[in-house]
């Protein structure tokens, strides 16, 4: 999603090393995550906690088996605190979704950043998707519940929205770059379909049994998706 005042710079080379310069400023605020900036920090702090304990949680047993009360005692603060945040465990699971893209996305660039990289290359794109795969992996049931047939709409249309994000800069990377030839696809329309092919095959190495390394798995995922960003001619 673009940050306010982005949108129309979005699509320029120009636009995005603004954009990195601005998370870059982000990541040296005091209890910062993209989503709690400019949130008080003791805000900030209790939804991060009750964010970590809904996961720590969901490593133990099934969502369905979690309660309120048990995310409360997970992070330290009573149940009626729980509902001063969030309406529902689903808004929550939402957000705990969100923290995690985010973060995989601000540590790849924060990693871009240090390398003097000013918009966003292969190696950066591949790094968000490894650092994403290891916290799916870490919440490997979790994340195969999101991911599945009964999952939390919520939660997967977040994180549906911020992989768009992630694919975006991919796929702009590219056609500005040269690196895939000029086509008249509408960018909207290459973003839901190359995403929709990420979050499918996210699903399915989750399933996988042994299931292969992180790393891996991103590889695999970013040949995929490489492929699918070069248009087939007739």
């Amino acid at each position: 999603m673009p940050f306010d005042g982005e949108a129309d710079a979005r699509g320029t080379t120009s636009g995005r090393v603004e954009r990195n310069r601005h998370l870059s400023e982000k990541r040296h605020v005091s209890d910062s995550t993209w989503q709690t900036h400019g949130m008080d920090p003791r805000i900030a702090r209790t939804r991060q906690s009750l964010q970590q304990a809904l996961l720590a949680l969901a490593r133990e047993e099934s969502l369905d088996a979690i309660s309120v009360a048990d995310i409360a005692a997970r992070a330290g603060v009573h149940r009626s605190s729980f509902y001063q945040h969030y309406a529902d465990k689903e808004t929550l699971l939402a957000d705990a979704i969100d923290a995690t893209v985010d973060e995989a996305a601000e540590r790849s660039l924060a990693t871009g950043l240090a390398s003097g990289a000013v918009a966003p290359d292969e190696q950066q794109i591949l790094r968000t998707l490894e650092v994403f795969l290891e916290h799916a992996s870490a919440n490997a049931s979790l994340f195969r519940r999101v991911l599945g047939p009964h999952g939390s709409a919520l939660a997967t249309a977040r994180m549906r929205d911020r992989i768009d994000g992630i694919v975006r800069e991919g796929i702009e990377h590219a056609r500005e770059s040269g690196a895939v030839p000029a086509n008249d696809v509408p960018v909207d329309l290459e973003v839901a379909a190359v995403s929709g092919a990420a979050i499918a095959a996210v699903g399915q190495w989750l399933h996988m049994r042994p299931r292969p390394a992180p790393t891996q798995a991103a590889a695999w995922i970013w040949t995929l998706l490489s492929t699918s960003l070069i248009p087939v001619h007739p």
